[in-house]
């Protein structure tokens, strides 16, 4: 919404999987599978790298630039994703908060640089704002706030068989009034699935794969 609110924007860039394609009358190839056919590009993915804080980051497509993202090509973990409802979609069974596990059976999660939230389920939420003093549900604000002064937890998330540690710096969607800040992971609500956006992205070096129906993330430092 932000992006179409400023002035010189024509749109958004969908990078998802043409099932979700909605131009009519006839449906077109999305950018990435026309760099594809026309041989735009020597590798069949795009790369995103969501740098921390107010930086800036950057896209590749057709080559994984991992140095330049301050990490190892050899770093990446693959999972096979399944596209069937269009998006980046992925086993995600478990998350760990402090140190200690939650078994998420059978959850899976999609990765969308079009969220500014990590968006999880309710076990996770739960566990994650109990380890933080003075955290609470704020109605008003939609969601979890927590004291501006006070130490996040360590979370990592299920990419597949690995997890990945969120980023505390990025932890925070903003102030939220009353010294409190408005917390970036938040609950899924009815959702069948976690929505992994920015607040999780910006901690990975992400490549995504359509030419081998995978995700690949290496933890960024």
């Amino acid at each position: 919404a932000s992006l179409q609110q400023n002035d010189g924007s024509d749109g958004l860039l969908g990078l998802a999987w043409p099932v979700l394609n909605t131009i009519t009358p006839e449906a077109q190839a999305t950018l990435v599978e026309n760099m594809i056919k026309q041989g735009i590009i020597d590798l069949p993915l795009f790369t995103v790298n969501l740098d921390k804080g107010d930086n800036n980051g950057f896209y590749t497509f057709g080559v994984i630039d991992a140095a330049k993202a301050g990490v190892k090509e050899t770093d990446i973990k693959y999972t096979p994703i399944d596209n069937s409802q269009g998006f980046w979609m992925f086993s995600s069974t478990n998350a760990i908060v402090n140190g200690k596990t939650i078994k998420l059976s059978s959850n899976t999660a999609i990765a969308d640089t079009g969220t500014a939230l990590a968006l999880v389920s309710d076990s996770v939420v739960s566990a994650v704002y109990a380890a933080i003093p003075g955290a609470k549900l704020d109605n008003t604000q939609g969601g979890y706030v927590y004291p501006a002064d006070a130490k996040v937890p360590d979370v990592e998330l299920a990419v597949g068989d690995v997890t990945f540690k969120t980023n505390a710096a990025d932890f925070s969607l903003g102030d939220a009034g009353n010294g409190m800040l408005l917390g970036g992971i938040q609950s899924r609500g009815d959702n069948h699935f976690d929505i992994l956006g920015d607040v999780f992205l910006k901690s990975v070096y992400v490549v995504f794969d359509p030419g081998n129906t995978r995700i690949g993330m290496a933890q960024r430092s």
